[in-house]
């Protein structure tokens, strides 16, 4: 994949991250009358301060490249680099960005010695479990033994770490398969039916060698049932981002149409509602999603991310790129991603 694709996707979640954080929090109105008249235009500060997003992206990507460095892309050396990474995040001087309590407690868990399955909150379907994992769907298939089901493995069981609901991981699965469809060059028109296929594809697979027994709830009577059922909560947000396509103004918050982007599903869903109201503006499209009452930054970090698919680093200011926090780690895990190639 070229590192022009791999860093504008990366970058792109660091700037949607960015953009929006000044706007969480807000109503439409508050943001537009404290960046007016329509909501920031430009990244703030030198450096461009960011959000958790950007910091457990990164930490994750770190952790896919230890695992492929010094072991292999498997289940327990995941684990264990992913546990690390997440760790040394978590006792960060900079941890200091109103990280999820889902994400502090499971990582907290992980770091006092629990196994994941004790230590995930078995409950949670945030959106902390999908915003962080743009740089799975960056892997080439050569440095994996089965591309497609070791990706969406691998997807699903970061996000199991900490994020135990059944939606939480299809709606990973989902962000990942939708950044790994337009790095490849998937068109923006076809992306939505391409995403609904593929969740209806996989509705009822359970990738048991690396979510073990997570599935065993009072409720669910199978692994194949529990996993369902989050899916399905995933095909519900996609069909509402096709009905805002046919029938919503793009003037309209797109959190009104696809939801407020606190939960995984919503998060991906109003994203994706973003980039195609604008396939062809990146950055009107990243200003779209921060203009939104819901969870502004985790929404834009992910329409980043899927704009810098398509477009590359490109479609970002030069300036944006030498002033976002973190850019000489974007800029070295975009490379060493890259090189896997």
């Amino acid at each position: 994949m070229e590192q022009q694709i791999v860093s504008g996707c990366l970058f792109g979640l660091a700037f949607g991250d960015a953009l929006a954080a000044p706007c969480e929090f807000l109503s439409v109105d508050e943001i537009c009358q404290r960046h007016p008249p329509n909501g920031p235009l430009d990244l703030e500060g030198n450096p461009a301060l960011v959000t958790d997003d950007t910091q457990m992206a990164l930490a994750l990507g770190r952790a896919l490249l230890d695992a492929r460095a010094t072991r292999t892309l498997s289940p327990a050396d995941l684990e264990y680099t992913i546990g690390m990474r997440f760790t040394e995040w978590l006792h960060s001087p900079d941890n200091n960005r109103a990280p999820g309590r889902t994400c502090l407690r499971a990582i907290a868990g992980l770091d006092a010695g629990l196994p994941w399955l004790r230590a995930t909150q078995l409950d949670s379907k945030g959106c902390g479990a999908n915003m962080r994992v743009a740089a799975v769907g960056l892997l080439p298939s050569s440095v994996l033994a089965d591309a497609a089901a070791d990706r969406a493995a691998i997807a699903q069981f970061q996000a199991a770490l900490t994020h135990g609901h059944a939606t939480a991981l299809a709606a990973s699965d989902l962000t990942t398969a939708a950044v790994h469809f337009l790095a490849r060059g998937g068109s923006q028109s076809e992306l939505l039916e391409w995403l609904r296929c593929y969740g209806q594809s996989q509705r009822r697979v359970y990738h048991g060698d690396w979510l073990g027994s997570l599935w065993q709830r009072p409720w669910a009577a199978s692994a194949e049932d529990f996993i369902a059922g989050g899916w399905d909560e995933c095909l519900t947000a996609l069909q509402r981002v096709e009905d805002g396509l046919q029938h919503a103004d793009r003037d309209t918050d797109p959190c009104l149409v696809s939801g407020d982007g606190w939960i995984a599903e919503e998060a991906l869903a109003t994203a994706l509602l973003c980039i195609l109201w604008y396939p062809d503006e990146p950055r009107r499209a990243l200003r779209r999603a921060a203009v939104t009452r819901g969870d502004s930054d985790s929404i834009a970090c992910l329409a980043g991310a899927f704009a810098g698919a398509v477009h590359g680093i490109k479609a970002w200011p030069a300036d944006w790129r030498r002033r976002i926090e973190y850019n000489e780690q974007l800029e070295t895990l975009s490379k060493d991603i890259a090189d896997l190639a």
